[in-house]
């Protein structure tokens, strides 16, 4: 196939010939923006109350966004290429990131977890980056072997020991979001990738077994499924978060209390600015905001796969397993988190993507933002005839 179309085959594909994908550009400013705003009303309270600053957080998270732009900025200044040969390079680093972060006097102990590395005046989350870094191997691994992705030792066996490394490292810390996270966002490129579905099929019942293994050999994790299933049984110790999250989605209503008007941020939701962002935006802006969240949400989703199909059709089959799996990752963790915050899932320590407070999180984000439109760019420029 030509990797240059004709001016009549991209339009009728659907292809603009705009400069930037500006949907995908709105959704992701539009989150952001609308995360910033949330974060300063989630923490102003807590802000206060443990460093005498209201806006502290807000400032932090200011730099972070602004950090991010630059993020996006220099991964436009790449090319797509650079990226796909850099994936096992940048795999090996996540991986040793995860180790560093383990060592005793290394890694930053936080509520009986390690994960998060001291790099000068910052803190550094490598939990976060091995998402990404992972993306990029993978959809790296699925071009490469994209002849041989049928049969089981090239399709499945070796991913899987690459991703059963990095979930070990992770659950050392212990970070079992993380983990799921990765291992849907792998098992969903690899099903798109080519793989056989009983294959397929195979790994999701694997997959299934050992989470049940996970929560059975871990008390604490058994604790979560338990007050997942009824937290009203230990409203005040186990069930806590779940409840006061669940609190929050019931007084939110159809239009909100009112931006600022959160109750729940005021000592009783943990990590409110954080982990339970989504709560408080339930609460303040109701049924009305999570809906417009969702919406943002899919928006980027359906970008993504726009992008992929774009590459596809341009012959640039990394960018567009890339494209696939950034979308995957992004959404999926967002899911992800609504779904803990709503009592449909488990408790888990993730972010909102874009939206939540935290540095490695929001770079991150960013990072794969910028991906998208590099993908973009370049697969547009094969459309048009440009070099």
């Amino acid at each position: 196939m030509s990797s240059v179309m004709s001016a009549s085959a991209v339009r009728a594909a659907g292809y603009s010939r705009a400069p930037w994908d500006y949907w995908l550009i709105g959704a992701a400013a539009a989150l952001a923006a609308l995360g910033l705003v949330m974060v300063y009303s989630a923490s102003v309270d807590y802000a206060m109350r443990t460093q005498g600053n209201s806006v502290y957080f807000l400032l932090r998270h200011v730099l972070y966004l602004a950090a991010g732009l630059i993020v996006v900025g220099m991964v436009l200044r790449t090319r797509v290429r650079w990226w796909e040969a850099a994936g096992p390079i940048l795999l090996l680093v996540g991986i040793a990131l995860l180790v560093l972060v383990l060592i005793p006097g290394v890694g930053r102990h936080i509520n009986g977890s390690s994960r998060w590395l001291n790099v000068g005046l910052v803190t550094v989350q490598p939990s976060e980056f091995m998402k990404l870094f992972m993306v990029v191997y993978v959809a790296g691994y699925l071009v490469r072997k994209q002849e041989e992705l049928r049969r089981f030792t090239q399709g499945i066996f070796t991913i899987g020991i690459v991703v059963a490394i990095v979930g070990v490292l992770l659950l050392r810390e212990p970070d079992l979001g993380s983990v799921v996270v990765i291992c849907l966002t792998v098992l969903a490129m690899l099903f798109l990738g080519g793989i056989r579905f009983w294959h397929f099929l195979f790994v999701v019942g694997a997959g299934a077994g050992g989470m049940v293994a996970l929560t059975l050999i871990a008390p604490y994790r058994m604790n979560r499924v338990t007050s997942f299933l009824d937290p009203w049984a230990d409203p005040f110790n186990t069930g806590f978060q779940l409840v006061q999250a669940l609190i929050a989605f019931g007084r939110g209503e159809w239009f909100g209390a009112g931006l600022g008007a959160s109750v729940q941020k005021l000592s009783y939701l943990p990590a409110a600015h954080t982990d339970f962002l989504i709560a408080v935006i339930a609460e303040e802006l109701g049924l009305v905001g999570v809906l417009a969240v969702l919406a943002l949400y899919a928006i980027v989703a359906w970008r993504a796969f726009v992008i992929a199909r774009q590459a596809e059709t341009v012959g640039q089959l990394y960018g567009a397993r890339l494209a696939q799996g950034l979308g995957l990752l992004l959404v999926l963790q967002a899911m992800i988190n609504l779904g803990v915050n709503m009592g449909m899932l488990p408790t888990k320590g993730l972010t909102l993507p874009l939206m939540s407070y935290g540095g490695s999180s929001i770079i991150v984000s960013a990072a794969a933002i910028g991906l998208l439109l590099l993908v973009e760019r370049e697969s547009r420029g094969h459309v048009w005839g440009q070099r």
